[in-house]
């Protein structure tokens, strides 16, 4: 019965809001002051977070102008180190619905 009243209920919205990001692009930011971008794959309930094709860069700008990239690939970020997720502006404009509330 607990998984009939989780998927009609608010985690069935996140869960859908999710699945929207799924391939997108994004730029995540870590406590050591790293950024990895790239396609967001999947997550866990600890908030690790697996991006595809990622890049990582040592300085955290918006511009990324400064050094090159580190290409790292299949990447997992372990939840405790994430400090900021955004997905790229690209990407949200093909995500359907999902700044429309935020």
């Amino acid at each position: 019965m607990a998984t009939m009243i989780e998927e009609n209920g608010p985690s069935r919205h996140a869960r859908q809001k999710l699945e929207g990001l799924l391939n997108k692009n994004m730029r995540i930011r870590m406590t050591d002051g790293r950024t990895l971008v790239g396609l967001f794959l999947c997550t866990d309930r600890d908030c690790n977070v697996i991006l595809g094709s990622a890049q990582e860069f040592l300085k955290s700008t918006d511009t990324f102008s400064q050094g090159e990239p580190r290409v790292l690939g299949l990447a997992m970020i372990p939840g405790h180190h994430v400090v900021s997720i955004e997905v790229e502006a690209d990407s949200l404009d093909d995500t359907q619905g999902f700044g429309a509330n935020h």
